[in-house]
Parts: C-alpha cells; structure tokens; sequence
C-alpha cells in the first residue's frame, strides 16, 4: 500500500505537469526515466528520491516545496480517491485558462464557471 504522502506528491507532480502540458512520456525523457516509472511515481507506487524531485521540479520549472505545500503532520494528510481525477480536471483547465490572451474573454469564462458552479 503506497504511503499517504507518497500518494499526495505523485498527484501533486501529475497536477504540475499537466499544467506544464507535458506528456508522462515527455517528463520521463527531461529526467532519464521511463514514462512507466513517472506512472508509478504519479500513483505514489514508487517513491522518489530528493535528487529525482529536484530534477522534476526543475523541467516543471517550480520549487520543489510546491509538492509539500500544506502537508505537515502525517495525521493531517488526507488522500482521497477521488482527489486524483479532480486534480487532473482542474490541471487541463488551468493550463487551457493560461492559453487564452485576451483579458476580456478570460473574465467572461471566469464569469460562466462561476455561474455553471453556482448550480
């Protein structure tokens, strides 16, 4: 059973990456590794070492504390199954709200989400 922390950073680098609009594939070449292992490392199957998450913040051009963020004691960290596909979801959106340059048409969609949110 991969450990709660290892699970949360794996979502956390998925969510990063997918903002960065990299492939697992992609990732895995920047760091020397396999698109399976970056798989596992995003499950929190495999846990990575301190070199590899410099590494990976680095071609996601982050700090790496940006993986820890909020995570303090063990007993705080909270994994839920469904947090995964969230993340994954809100990651495409803001990498996609991050590509459109008109100011106007950013806050017009900002103002449909809300209202869609709304219900």
């Amino acid at each position: 059973m991969p450990h709660p922390v290892d699970v949360t950073v794996g979502n956390r680098v998925r969510e990063f990456r997918i903002r960065k609009g990299l492939s697992q594939q992609a990732l895995g070449e920047r760091v020397g590794v396999s698109f399976q292992q970056i798989q596992k490392y995003e499950r929190g199957t495999n846990r990575m070492g301190s070199s590899r998450l410099v590494q990976i913040a680095d071609v996601l051009d982050i700090p790496v504390s940006s993986f820890f963020e909020g995570l303090g004691r063990l007993q705080d960290v909270a994994v839920l199954p469904e947090e995964g596909p969230l993340n994954v979801k809100a990651s495409k959106v803001a990498r996609d709200w991050q590509r459109i340059d008109d100011d106007r048409l950013q806050s017009k969609v900002a103002e449909m989400m809300r209202a869609l949110a709304r219900g």
